[in-house]
């Protein structure tokens, strides 16, 4: 590759023929210097993008399990409402805080619930435990936390000094 040097050494070798020679493995060296920290630097920022990946790739897996967990729980809340619901209708006998839950949910169905339930005659009402019994609430790992204590999936490239890059390039010359 046939290289042209850069302005000021073209001033330096205007100025001063008998250096031009010198002049010019300067310039040379300089510039593979140059390409050289620059390589290295786009190696470092690609790095940089793979361990934001990663970051973001944990951070969205465990709010994406929260998320989750929350939907089955409504899931499960709303299958337990209903069955608390049908059971007032057929005349059942629920606990006061299965009766509240209902209510808290849906005051309408509630009320429809225990109208329906108030005109079916039984003549031996069972009796529920409660749906809502000592229940734990889960504990939930921070998405933050989860992302910045989370596996790095790739060994990132060698940490060199910039001069430790100068020296093998001016080396190899």
């Amino acid at each position: 590759m046939l290289h042209i040097p850069s302005l000021p050494f073209r001033r330096r070798m205007e100025a001063h023929p008998e250096g031009k020679e010198q002049f010019e493995s300067e310039a040379a060296t300089l510039e593979l210097t140059l390409d050289a920290l620059k390589e290295k630097q786009e190696e470092y920022q690609d790095y940089l993008s793979d361990l934001a990946e990663q970051y973001c790739a944990y951070w969205n897996a465990t709010a994406a399990e929260q998320q989750a967990d929350a939907a089955e729980d409504y899931a499960v809340d709303m299958a337990k409402i209903m069955e608390v619901a049908r059971r007032i209708m057929r005349g059942a006998f629920v606990p006061a805080a299965d009766e509240k839950k209902l209510m808290e949910y849906s005051e309408e169905m509630y009320q429809t619930a225990k109208s329906v339930g108030a005109m079916v005659r039984r003549q031996k009402k069972e009796k529920y435990d409660s749906f809502w019994g000592d229940e734990e609430k889960k504990v939930y790992d921070d998405p933050r936390e989860a992302a910045e204590n989370g596996e790095v999936m790739s060994e990132g490239p060698q940490v060199v000094e910039a001069a430790d890059v100068v020296a093998s390039v001016a080396a190899n010359e």
